[in-house]
């Protein structure tokens, strides 16, 4: 189950991205050094797919574990497919090779296989992640991320990232990308949350239709320690519908989560810092569930938003206000 080819997804550019990957993005608890060391442990067990992004101030460490996987002669650089993603203070057309590149430094990579537009909302440039004025509002950008993407497509051309993305986009501002006079490249994914209580069937459709890959983020939930995470949702794995399906195939419910989407044809991003865990989530790969399970974990679906109370939400492109 090692090898790329054999569990890979072909994208709209001719490149492969394993179907199962590896979410970094933690609670400022987590400490650096864990991330670290599960993207090793997830590297031993057979993970090759990795998710990061500026945003989660944690590429120095990746970049870390993943050459010194090189360096013991466990995977090349080929064998990894590394994800990072814009932020929104660097969505001026001038600045995002800027971003990309801050990344690869960071990494100590040549290039990323993946970058990401991280979220369809510009905010003011500078060294803030999230800049606020002094009554605490975020002070926003008005850049069209129409020409955040020209400059996404300039990076590839230049070999800094092998493919191009984005991430947070509902149909609409898919919509706009791909309608834009000139586009040279579509994006090749869209990652956005989606789990069994919000399936996003009518995006996945709308994807799938122009071969735009749906990666998904809080894939097995999310923990209510998170910031911006809502903390009175109910919780994903503790579900009895999901418990008695997993219960039946001798699994764990994240197994079980995980692959609901790896059938549907979603690429499911699995988050853990736990040895154990990360194990078992990886063997998601190795069974099948049955129509029935699939039309029954289909029946969960409950628009249920992990993430939604963002501080972007006052902003009229705000995504979440359409589901779809």
């Amino acid at each position: 189950m090692n090898s790329m080819k054999l569990c890979s997804v072909k994208l709209n550019d001719g490149f492969f991205m394993p179907v199962l990957g590896f979410g970094t993005s933690a609670p400022s608890k987590v400490a650096k050094s864990d991330v670290e060391e599960a993207v090793m442990k997830a590297i031993d067990v057979g993970y090759r797919h990795f998710d990061s992004a500026y945003f989660y101030l944690n590429e120095e460490e990746i970049g870390r574990a993943i050459r010194k996987k090189i360096a013991d002669g466990s995977v090349t650089r080929e064998d990894i497919f590394y994800t990072s993603k814009v932020w929104g203070t660097f969505f001026r057309p001038e600045l995002v090779q800027t971003s990309l590149e801050m990344s690869l430094r960071k990494l100590q990579l040549s290039y990323v296989d993946l970058y990401l537009v991280h979220f369809p909302i510009p905010l003011k440039p500078g060294e803030e992640l999230i800049p606020k004025d002094k009554h605490g509002e975020v002070i926003f950008d008005t850049v069209d991320f129409c020409s955040t993407w020209e400059a996404m497509e300039r990076c590839k051309d230049l070999g800094l990232a092998k493919s191009i993305g984005v991430s947070n986009f509902n149909r609409k501002q898919l919509e706009r990308i791909l309608n834009k006079p000139g586009l040279k490249y579509k994006p090749v994914c869209n990652q956005v949350e989606c789990h069994p209580y919000l399936n996003q069937s009518k995006l996945l459709q709308f994807c799938k239709s122009q071969d735009i890959v749906l990666t998904a983020y809080g894939a097995l939930g999310s923990n209510s320690g998170k910031e911006w995470v809502s903390k009175d949702n109910p919780v994903l794995l503790e579900d009895p519908v999901l418990n008695a399906i997993a219960a039946r195939h001798r699994r764990t419910p994240a197994q079980v989560a995980l692959r609901y989407q790896l059938q549907r044809g979603v690429v499911p991003l699995a988050k853990s810092f736990n040895e154990k865990r990360i194990q078992e989530n990886f063997q998601a790969l190795d069974f099948q569930l049955t129509p029935e399970d699939m039309e029954t974990l289909d029946g969960l679906n409950r628009n249920i938003r992990y993430f939604p109370d963002t501080p972007f939400s006052c902003h009229p492109d705000y995504p979440f206000f359409d589901e779809y």
